[in-house]
């Protein structure tokens, strides 16, 4: 096996060693593991292996979390529960009233030498260990937690709220905005976090105490206040864990010659271990290997011992393991009424994949043979003999009666109480180059419901759709499971129950759980008692997040937005009629867009009452969304279901707000050089879209700057903006679409400025249409471009006072544009809320 020199570790006799990672003996003297006295056989045993290189932990992501939620938590408590944090200081203050010499501690000379103190300590060890980068990204840390420590301070201050104000200042704060929290714990807290874990820096465990004693003591002595004090500690936590998780942790699992030495204790001398380098190399968060039966991003090994005999040792760390955990946990959640294992740790992981492969054995099922377990340090050993190899199977090429080996595969396992719980492509696999087999038994169990088992059966069977075709499967499952059970699990076949990795298979569309459903369907008899029903697997969806998150906040802003004396007030006033003709106008509004939407949709896709309900919906979401963003995701939404893949839907839905934005740029230009308006110039602020474009060609430059990142940008976002690009320029270039767009989005202009005019002649005042319009056209622009909900305040304000600004009264101005709002936005949203479900009734949203 050849391994480049800088890559490889040879042990005959010596250690390996990196630039960023200290030696593998001191690593494990660290890890609290000790050599064993016969350590000979693993000295003359040819390694090749590869130092251990920093690891990033998805552990780490869960803490921030974590740790952003306390700090969220303390924050509104400080503000809200302002007595029950005044009383805490006071109990913590009362219970240290017997070491009232504290009060004569200098607190600013404690929190320097603290802060020195601890520092220096963490550093020198960090330094004589050779850990180069980790000493860089702690003191990057420290800076950090300090500089976000200010940032969040003046945030806080700038709320203006007394009480949280109050609850977070201290008399060692000072009166500045930067200080409101102590940053002494957000900037060593930091630095903490990044410098441990505290088990294997003892330097670090004291730092933490250290920390610990003298924020009680500045507590106890009315320096720092309890909740400025947790909220800082939060921040650190934060900062330090998300720092750690980008730069990565040090892995202190077995490597080299440890696991030789682990090796020789479940009787395996070791001759020679060879790293597989290829092995688990992209880029995926979750990795396997069929080899190992699938080991989620473990390490593997070649091994022969000193007899001649061949195994492949699969290595399972648990920093490594975090991902798959996070996983199991995820199915949890997502799936209603389905068991789902949860193991916690590399050991757990592995000692019971090695039950399910021996038990399944054990009833006569083929599996990898597996030779036994071992633990060690932070890692856990599987050992497979080599006289059995895993090999990936070629769906597209299955026949029919491996077909069927598979489906008696696992009707005999889940006969047995046996279910894998994620039966995708990569499972598929043929031991020794013939026998079909379902690999990667790590996430099943023994002793299994009924519902694990009809699940097993949909993604086997949804999985053999894919690769050679409905009626082929159906076919060959019902000669294995027959018609009983293939009704029985009718009910479970939906998108819920499929893995994502069987949903991009080649032969996967949209339409063939559909498809499925209707032929398991023809099966049932047509005296059948009941109509099959599908069961509720998902807890929770996309779709129903969207919505009820699209609730919440339109209910927030009705209730703490809404104005309904001046809107009754307004309406009092208004003259009937033209107020009637403003709501007219708003409908009209509609069909422009749809009509704009229309011209770039096939002529089959069209659904023209459906076209009309999406723009409608788009009045619902707009009260969640900023202006323009609501219509946009509806029209994506709406033409994903009508049929368009992602790239398509992106590129018609961008066809039409280039249509509406020129439009609108040609009208304001028009009317604005006829009517001799310069109200244009006045309102556009200075250097305002200069600065932008700066800033996105900054971005842009030091993206391109970076060389893993321009080739990220060049392989794999290049194409797919290629591909929308020319998509968007051929539905541009089409005259007699387009121009459909242009006539659309005009009427769209004319409906909502003639809204406008009519909302004003409600109220007895006159004005040219024209500047109406223009004028109208200008500040509602300028006001949606501020990223409110609707652009809810701002587009008030900017029609309220860019009419006052040309001569109509004040009180007419506002009264026009609370019945404009009123027309166009707020009675949208209940008829926006219909037209949302109509379209999620026929399958349109």
């Amino acid at each position: 096996m050849s391994i480049p020199e800088r890559q490889a570790v040879h042990h005959t006799p010596a250690s390996p060693t990196d630039d960023i990672v200290p030696k593998e003996a001191d690593a494990s003297k660290r890890s609290g593991q000790a050599s064993p006295s016969g350590n000979e056989d693993a000295q003359t045993a040819t390694i090749h292996d590869i130092p251990p290189r920093r690891t990033r932990d998805f552990t780490d992501l869960t803490h921030a979390v974590a740790a952003l939620l306390a700090m969220v938590a303390i924050l509104l408590i400080a503000a809200y529960l302002n007595g029950m944090t005044k009383g805490v200081e006071t109990d913590a203050r009362n219970a240290g009233q017997a070491l009232d010499w504290l009060m004569d501690v200098p607190t600013t000379m404690l929190q320097q030498l603290t802060a020195v103190c601890i520092v220096i300590s963490v550093l020198i060890q960090i330094l004589m260990n050779r850990e180069w980068l980790h000493s860089v990204v702690s003191i990057l840390a420290l800076l950090s937690g300090y500089a976000c420590c200010a940032l969040l301070s003046a945030g806080l201050h700038a709320t203006g709220s007394i009480n949280l104000i109050s609850a977070l200042a201290s008399n060692g704060t000072g009166a500045s905005p930067l200080s409101l929290l102590p940053d002494i714990y957000a900037g060593l807290g930091a630095f903490l976090t990044v410098a441990g874990p505290r088990r294997i820096h003892s330097t670090v465990r004291w730092g933490w105490n250290t920390l610990y004693i003298v924020a009680a003591i500045l507590v106890i002595v009315s320096w720092h206040s309890v909740p400025g004090v947790l909220v800082s500690f939060a921040l650190a936590r934060v900062i330090g864990m998300l720092i750690r998780f980008a730069a990565g942790s040090e892995n202190k699992g077995i490597w080299g010659k440890h696991l030789v030495e682990a090796l020789r204790g479940v009787g395996i001398d070791a001759a020679s271990l060879a790293r597989r380098i290829e092995a688990n190399n992209d880029n995926a968060v979750i990795q396997t290997c069929v080899d190992d039966d699938l080991i989620e991003n473990s390490r593997i090994y070649d091994v022969t011992d000193t007899k001649g005999h061949d195994y492949v040792v699969s290595v399972l760390d648990d920093q490594k393991h975090s991902a798959g955990y996070f996983s199991q946990l995820w199915q949890w959640i997502r799936l209603n009424g389905v068991v789902v294992r949860r193991d916690r740790s590399a050991q757990d992981a592995m000692h019971h994949h090695l039950a399910m492969l021996l038990g399944l054995r054990n009833i006569g099922l083929q599996t990898p043979s597996a030779y036994g377990v071992a633990d060690a340090a932070e890692s856990s050993i599987l050992i497979f003999d080599s006289n059995t190899r895993l090999a990936p199977c070629d769906l597209q090429h299955m026949s029919d009666a491996q077909a069927r080996d598979l489906l008696a595969y696992l009707s005999h396992a889940n006969m047995r109480g046996y279910t894998h719980r994620r039966i995708t492509p990569s499972t598929i696999a043929l031991l020794d180059g013939a026998t079909p087999v379902i690999a990667g038994w790590q996430n099943g169990d023994c002793a299994s419901n009924a519902a694990n088992m009809a699940l097993d059966k949909v993604q086997l069977l949804a999985l053999l759709c894919a690769s050679i075709g409905v009626e082929r499967s159906i076919a060959a499952a019902r000669d294995i499971w027959g018609d009983a059970t293939l009704i029985d699990i009718a009910p479970f076949v939906q998108k819920a129950a499929v893995p994502a990795a069987t949903r991009a298979m080649p032969g996967w569309d949209k339409h063939l759980l559909g498809a499925l459903r209707d032929r398991l369907k023809t099966l049932l008899s047509e005296d059948a008692d009941e109509p099959l029903e599908t069961v509720t697997l998902s807890r929770f969806s996309l779709r129903s997040f969207i919505a009820l998150t699209l609730t919440i906040v339109a209910i927030a802003v009705i209730f703490t937005q809404l104005r309904p004396d001046a809107m009754i007030q307004a309406i009092r006033n208004a003259n009937p009629w033209w107020a009637l003709l403003c709501m007219l106008f708003s409908m009209v509004a509609w069909m422009g867009t749809g009509l704009t939407l229309a011209a770039f949709m096939d002529k089959d896709k069209r659904h023209i009452f459906g076209i009309f309900c999406s723009q409608a919906a788009s009045g619902f979401t707009a009260v969640s969304m900023p202006a323009g963003v609501g219509p946009a995701f509806v029209n994506l939404q709406f033409l994903r279901k009508s049929g368009y893949k992602n790239t398509s839907a992106t590129a018609i839905m961008s066809a039409v707000v280039v249509s509406q934005a020129l439009t609108t740029v040609a009208l304001l230009l028009g009317i604005g050089i006829f009517s001799g308006r310069n109200t244009l110039s006045g309102m556009v602020p200075t250097n305002t879209l200069i600065i932008a474009i700066a800033i996105v060609a900054l971005v842009i430059s030091l993206a391109m700057i970076i060389p893993p990142v321009r080739k990220k940008i060049i392989t794999t976002y290049l194409p797919i903006v290629r591909s929308y690009a020319r998509q968007l320029v051929e539905m541009l270039t089409k005259p007699k679409e387009f121009g459909i767009a242009i006539a659309g989005a005009i009427i769209l202009n004319l409906a909502i400025g003639m809204g406008f005019w009519a909302a004003l002649l409600a109220f007895g005042y006159r004005t040219n249409p024209i500047e109406t319009m223009f004028i109208f056209i200008l500040a509602n622009t300028l006001g949606s471009a501020v990223p409110t909900p609707g652009g809810l305040g701002a587009i008030e304000a900017a029609l309220t006072f860019a009419f006052s600004s040309v001569g109509v009264p004040a009180a007419v101005a506002l009264s026009a544009t609370l019945l404009y709002r009123i027309c166009f936005y707020w009675l949208r949203i209940p008829l926006g809320a219909l037209a949302m479900q109509w379209l999620n009734r026929h399958n349109l949203i």
